[in-house]
């Protein structure tokens, strides 16, 4: 039986402090009773000889430090999962947010779980069909891969999210695909336009949501992503499914992070962001991947905001560092009208060679993704020349490459949020753009190829 503790010492924001504590734990449950006898919850951070500094779940408001009670569990938080997970909709801690019942479990997980180990893993090289041809075509998310999605303040990544989680699909496969979304420190109008969606297109019967909103406490937002990536793990592992997981906005949790870890007084790092802020995310993003002698995998696109758009924040350069690439979204193309605005230019995509060519995509794929590359790269520098010198002072070929960027960003990257291309149609709009330009320039695809294709689109173009 748990032993009550009368002894709390004082509270300061979300951390409280109870003296003469005996066999308690790091990161163990707790529960306060106060003097009305409603329940509060509360983990502990750091244990210093009989002393438990414990972080609260809930407000600290009308917790009376004299006449209330703690109680530890000897558990740490843990998550309820059975195949019932899909379909329902969840707040932060795991609870239903749905109005249904609460989960009967077939199991319960630990939160904190392990990432995966690396000589346990399995190399990524499937093809995950997105049905953005910005992604698909030249940045291919392969299962497996960690992905995330770089954006900022006002831009459109929650509809992009959204697409993704709608239209993904890893083809010629037999095993089941599922999607785990989880929302940190949204709005309510961000997490009613998540839930609409997904009950509109029916991509939520084989979803699990975790929505944590701006004015929940900064601990479940904390607790969120592991909450997700349980589940999944559970799906993956234990249901051999392919999972996506998608989480917006990895930014609001480290701003949680550096919230308690101002409370504590801990010395902060870059920006005021803890020191431990790369382990931190490091333990969230390496549970993805694929395990040897399992069906199932986790696929991880998180979604980050970068402050000022700055690329070099701790945040985005972190991520950078522990995922596999990033996709990164423009302002510029935004302003212009196109969606989704991906930059394609500095997205990248470290495992996209391995899960594109024949028997995946087509065998056409990794020249005609280098042609559009180097094509679009060569176009807008035209174009800013065009814009500094005039339209004169640009050769013919030059006009050319400028045509074709403007082009590529209408047509192949502009698709709005509702188009669902197949992997065949972007190739097919990747070659109709390369048939705007002479076949001498077509100088990193194969001969066979452009028999194959240019002819084709050429014949189109003149139709």
């Amino acid at each position: 039986m748990a032993r009550e503790y009368r002894t709390i010492e004082e509270v300061t924001g979300p951390l409280m402090l109870v003296r003469g504590v005996e066999n308690v734990k790091f990161d163990e449950l707790g529960e306060i009773e106060l003097e009305d006898g409603r329940i509060r919850h509360c983990r502990v951070l750091e244990i210093e000889g009989t002393d438990a500094l414990v972080q609260l779940f809930e407000s600290s408001i009308g917790l009376n430090i004299e006449k209330s009670t703690v109680r530890f569990l000897g558990r740490g938080l843990e998550l309820s999962v059975s195949p019932d997970l899909l379909g329902r909709i969840f707040d932060g801690m795991g609870n239903p947010k749905d109005g249904g019942a609460d989960i009967i479990p077939e199991a319960t997980r630990d939160i904190n779980g392990t990432p995966i180990n690396p000589a346990a893993r399995d190399y990524p090289n499937e093809f995950i069909q997105t049905g953005v041809s910005a992604i698909d075509g030249l940045n291919t998310l392969v299962r497996g891969q960690k992905l995330p999605i770089f954006s900022g303040s006002g831009l459109p990544h929650a509809r992009l999210a959204a697409q993704i989680a709608r239209q993904a699909e890893v083809l010629n496969s037999e095993e089941q695909f599922a999607v785990v979304f989880a929302a940190m420190g949204i709005t309510f109008e961000e997490a009613d336009f998540f839930i609409g969606d997904f009950r509109r297109t029916g991509a939520i019967d084989h979803t699990v949501m975790f929505i944590n909103l701006a004015n929940d406490p900064a601990i479940e937002r904390i607790a969120t992503p592991r909450m997700a990536l349980t589940a999944a793990e559970y799906l993956a592992f234990d249901l051999d499914m392919h999972v996506l997981v998608l989480m917006t906005d990895i930014t609001y949790y480290a701003e949680a992070l550096r919230e308690v870890s101002a409370a504590r007084k801990e010395v902060p790092g870059r920006r005021g962001y803890p020191g431990y802020l790369y382990t931190d995310l490091a333990s969230i993003y390496e549970r993805a991947g694929r395990i040897k002698d399992k069906k199932g995998s986790i696929t991880f696109v998180p979604i980050l905001t970068m402050p000022d758009d700055d690329k070099t924040h701790p945040i985005p350069d972190l991520t950078g560092y522990i995922t596999e690439g990033q996709v990164i979204l423009s302002r510029d193309l935004y302003r212009r009208g196109l969606t989704p605005p991906i930059d394609v230019l500095p997205s990248l995509s470290r495992l996209k060679d391995k899960g594109i060519g024949e028997g995946k995509t087509r065998a056409d794929h990794a020249d005609t993704m280098n042609q559009l590359f180097a094509a679009y790269s060569r176009g807008k520098d035209a174009r800013d020349l065009q814009i500094i010198l005039g339209e004169e002072a640009l050769s013919e070929l030059d006009l050319i490459y400028a045509d074709f960027s403007v082009a590529f960003e209408e047509q192949y990257i502009s698709q709005g949020f509702e188009t669902d291309r197949s992997i065949e149609e972007t190739l097919s709009i990747g070659w109709k753009l390369l048939s705007m330009l002479p076949k001498n320039e077509l100088k990193r695809v194969h001969e066979e190829y452009i028999e194959q294709y240019y002819e084709v689109c050429d014949e189109e173009v003149d139709a």
